[in-house]
């Protein structure tokens, strides 16, 4: 297999934060326990003959201390974007763990907003591969990097 591109590392490394986010919420886990094993044993990792990508061990840090570190502010947004009966409390993990990956990029990050909407929807297609989840991700994603970036909409 030909090594990953810097591109390809980025998206896979939205996708791991997404995966160790979840894990987190789900178990209890640290940030520190978290970032640990998937560093040593996701990035690259092979799942039932499929090789799983590098991610860029940076970008995958920074997304993980900047969605912890920034929760609330970044669960704040979201609840904003979301329909007043469905709170991010309310939501799917999977989703809510999306969602907080994507608000510590649209918030602290670099990348341009509809880039970075692009990339998580994406992610969504990959957990949510026949559902209409990733039609709700986009929307929800578009409202809140409006909300955060509203510059980059001008």
């Amino acid at each position: 297999m030909k090594s990953p591109t810097k591109r390809q590392m980025k998206s896979a490394s939205r996708l791991y934060a997404v995966q160790a986010l979840f894990q987190m919420e789900h178990s209890g886990q640290t940030i520190e326990r978290v970032r640990i094993e998937f560093e040593d044993h996701r990035f690259g990792a092979i799942y039932d003959g499929d090789e799983m990508i590098e991610g860029d061990v940076d970008h995958f840090r920074r997304l993980l201390d900047d969605a912890v570190n920034h929760q609330a502010k970044i669960d704040q947004l979201t609840d904003r974007a979301l329909v007043a009966k469905w709170p991010i409390a309310r939501i799917d993990p999977t989703l809510r763990a999306l969602f907080r990956a994507a608000g510590a990029e649209l918030t602290a990050g670099d990348a341009p907003p509809k880039v970075i909407i692009t990339e998580y929807v994406d992610v969504a297609k990959a957990f949510f591969p026949d559902g209409r989840e990733p039609k709700f991700v986009n929307g929800v994603l578009d409202h809140m990097a409006r909300e955060a970036r509203p510059q980059d909409f001008a």
